[in-house]
């Protein structure tokens, strides 16, 4: 199958939110300037249930190589999953089992498919790397583990730093960037995407690449999204948009963000014109105010993973709630018997996760019954005056 060579399109697609690129950039741009077909990958291990920006950033270089017509692979890898990538962990990870980590892949396809197509000409494929890891002997292991030093599974920072602590770091964890090597090799890829904290597992797939196939592998590594600490926003650290948030959390979760995300933000998470972007930034460095930039920012993020109407709409509810101060018009409404706490309250409503998080919220002033700031415990709720409870600037509910 012949793809589209387009000259600014390959060049968007080997600069925009690109980390790295090996073996380099040169390699990769006369591959895509032949008019081939490449078959490339991005790995998932499922252990979370949804799918969040850190997967959606190159799922997004993904899409832009399907429109080129190049062949992709969504691998789920359910067999990885049950090991445990120790990739920035200052502890070994908690091992699933295989019944926990079918279920978090439950909903990946429906997931991904707002950003890669699995229908049409050109179809995305899922596939599960319990097809041929499962199927390794032991011999098998041992000839895969003869491509790798001891020295080069020591050169991951996250290794050195807990030998260093005194902490363990066990076998198994050696075998896993083994494992999703051998990925590579047994799908026969020209490729792989990955964040850039995948750098060490999608080169030792493009080692083993070279020393069981005599192939280069080209692998490109996204930029990361991070948090005001410098950690990567993931599951991990609970603070990530996931791809089942609905338009409006989504919105104001990016409205949360700081305004050292903004600019990072539209290059990897919109399709905004490079030119835009830049103006954007010098203005925000001659003092504009960047909150109508995080707006824009918020709506090109649900526009991405919704459409442009839901957007749009986000943009004029955020606008009603916070500038007019008005209150949704579908807020959800909670029959409840009986006066109550307003912690009790909180709980019942599903406002609150526990006690202790309603305690947290009124303590930090982000509780109001009927507009007013609720400071005490005991504040009492009344089902029969159909109280209005708010929780922060976003989240109400309507006793009964």
């Amino acid at each position: 199958m012949s793809t589209n060579t387009d000259k600014d399109a390959i060049n968007h697609l080997l600069t925009r939110g690109v980390e790295n690129i090996y073996p380099s950039f040169d390699y990769l741009e006369a591959r895509l300037n032949e008019g081939k077909q490449l078959t490339l990958y991005l790995g998932i291990d499922p252990t979370g249930p949804d799918l969040h920006l850190g997967h959606a950033i190159p799922l997004r270089k993904m899409a832009e190589f399907q429109k080129l017509g190049h062949k992709l692979i969504l691998l789920i890898g359910d067999f990885t999953a049950m090991i445990g990538d120790p990739t920035d962990k200052s502890a070994t990870r908690v091992q699933q089992t295989r019944e926990q980590v079918l279920a978090n892949a439950a909903k990946y396809k429906e997931q991904a498919s707002k950003i890669i197509s699995f229908e049409g000409e050109n179809a995305a494929e899922l596939k599960y790397n319990s097809e041929w890891l499962a199927k390794l002997g032991f011999t098998d292991v041992v000839e895969l583990a003869s491509n790798f030093t001891v020295q080069q599974m020591l050169e991951r920072d996250m290794f050195e730093k807990r030998i260093a602590e005194g902490k363990p770091v066990h076998l198994h964890e050696f075998l896993y960037p083994l494992m999703q090597a051998y990925d590579s090799v047994a799908m026969d890829v020209d490729g792989e995407i990955g964040g850039n904290d995948q750098t060490f597992n999608m080169l030792a797939g493009r080692d083993l690449m070279k020393s069981l196939k005599g192939k280069e592998k080209f692998v490109i590594t996204s930029k990361l999204l991070t948090d005001p600490t410098g950690k990567k926003m993931g599951k991990s650290e609970g603070n990530m948009i996931t791809l089942s948030d609905t338009p409006d959390d989504v919105f104001g979760k990016v409205m949360s963000w700081t305004d050292g995300m903004i600019i990072p933000g539209f290059e990897i998470l919109t399709d905004l014109p490079n030119g835009e972007i830049k103006e954007m930034k010098i203005a925000m460095g001659d003092g504009v105010n960047p909150r109508d930039f995080k707006v824009k920012l918020a709506a090109e993020v649900v526009a991405t993973f919704f459409d442009r109407a839901t957007g749009d709409a986000a943009v004029d509810r955020f606008n009603k709630l916070f500038q007019e101060h008005a209150v949704p018009e579908d807020v959800p409404e909670v029959k409840l018997e009986g006066a109550m706490s307003i912690v009790d309250a909180l709980v019942a409503t599903k406002l609150a996760q526990s006690k202790g998080d309603a305690r947290r919220l009124i303590d930090g002033g982000g509780v109001k019954v009927n507009e007013e700031v609720v400071t005490s415990y005991d504040f009492v709720v009344d089902p029969a005056m159909s109280p209005l409870l708010q929780k922060g600037k976003r989240h109400f509910a309507r006793i009964v």
